[in-house]
């Protein structure tokens, strides 16, 4: 018991650094996350969750970092029970979170870890299970934890370090990329290939006769066969891991494969109401001098705005150029940037960049 105790702390600390990790890794996508849990609540137990709406990037930071303090804690058994009692509110509150969404199939991905990992809400669920029986194993068998790694002030002071480092990292990504890009969009992906299934699909079918039930690779000519079910066996491959994304102009025109032949430069706007306006001088001489470049980069605009809000938008801000439209989620999981850029060769992604970020048209010349 005593061993497993130790194996149980060891998996709680380690799991709650690692999920805290990768949700500071995109704390934007964390906070998108935030932002539909709330929605759902506001619809479905009353108006007040819309109040966390707009403080979703402040809670994603707060909360991932929180995990991260708590992992470190409890490996270093820093107040041990206190922060046993504080990681009982977590799991309570994330096993809520991910019961609520399986059993009423409200949020299809919980967030847990980022996009590094997608679980579905049944395996999330039972994931905070499991974390909630490491748990009653570490709580109930303190007695084996006695020894504390780090005490008093030099205790007081590694938890500090833990929660500069970990708040730090988020906010570093949340005013620049993630560190690592784990959405279909990321540098070096194909788009028009990713928009294509990688193989074809292959089904099995399930039919009965006489109350006999049997499994085919290939539906039977025998027509004594009733059929009764079908399954993919390949849905993962079978399946394109691009499958909404599509360029229009303001009539409803489609430009995507346009969009996807030669050197192109997208400037996102995912929403002009949203979108930061400090750097639209800058972005304007990107664009012009991107228009000039020997290597023919074309520069897009691609907004999710209406267009007659992103026509005074562009107005406003002195944005000059040919502009189309797309869905917010696609922009929002093309680039964690609100304006961003992202380059384009024959649908490759070659760069991303944030407005904090831009580039001159040299470094773009050098990627292409």
């Amino acid at each position: 018991m005593k061993q497993f105790t130790r194996i149980c702390w060891l998996l709680l600390g380690v799991v709650f650094i690692f999920s805290g990790l990768v949700k500071l890794n995109d704390p934007i996508g964390t906070a998108l996350k935030l932002e539909e849990y709330f929605e759902v609540f506001s619809k479905d137990f009353g108006s007040f969750f819309s109040v966390f709406i707009p403080h979703a990037r402040v809670l994603s930071i707060f909360l991932s970092s929180l995990e991260v303090v708590l992992g470190v804690a409890v490996l270093l058994r820093w107040m041990l029970r206190q922060t046993l009692w504080v990681l009982l509110g977590l799991l309570v509150f994330f096993g809520f979170l991910t019961f609520y969404s399986a059993a009423f199939n409200k949020v299809t991905d919980c967030g847990c870890f980022g996009d590094f990992i997608k679980l579905t809400p049944w395996t999330s669920f039972f994931k905070d299970m499991v974390l909630l029986g490491l748990w009653a194993v570490v709580f109930s068998n303190q007695r084996y934890l006695r020894r504390v790694f780090a005490k008093g002030t030099l205790g007081v002071m590694y938890i500090t370090i833990a929660s500069a480092v970990a708040i730090g990292i988020g906010v570093r990504a949340l005013g620049h990329l993630p560190y690592f890009d784990f959405l279909p969009y990321k540098v070096g992906n194909n788009i028009p290939q990713l928009m294509k299934p990688q193989e074809q699909a292959r089904y099995q079918y399930v039919m009965e006769r006489n109350g006999e039930s049997k499994t085919f690779a290939e539906y039977p000519t025998d027509s004594t066969w009733k059929y009764k079910s079908m399954e993919v066996l390949n849905p993962e491959k079978s399946k394109p891991l691009i499958t909404d994304f599509s360029i229009f102009d303001a009539d409803g025109k489609d430009h995507t494969a346009e969009v996807l032949k030669g050197n192109k430069l997208l400037l996102i706007v995912q929403g002009a109401a949203e979108a930061d306006r400090d750097r639209f001088k800058d972005i304007g001489e990107l664009m012009a001098a991107t228009a000039k470049s020997r290597k023919q980069i074309q520069p897009l605009i691609v907004t999710s705005s209406s267009p007659q809000e992103f026509d005074a938008f562009r107005h406003d801000v002195n944005l000059a150029g040919t502009y189309y439209f797309a869905d917010a989620t696609v922009l929002k999981s093309m680039i964690r940037s609100n304006p961003g850029f992202i380059l384009l060769q024959n649908g490759v992604v070659k760069g991303k960049f944030h407005y904090h970020d831009i580039p001159d048209a040299s470094k773009l010349e050098e990627l292409l």
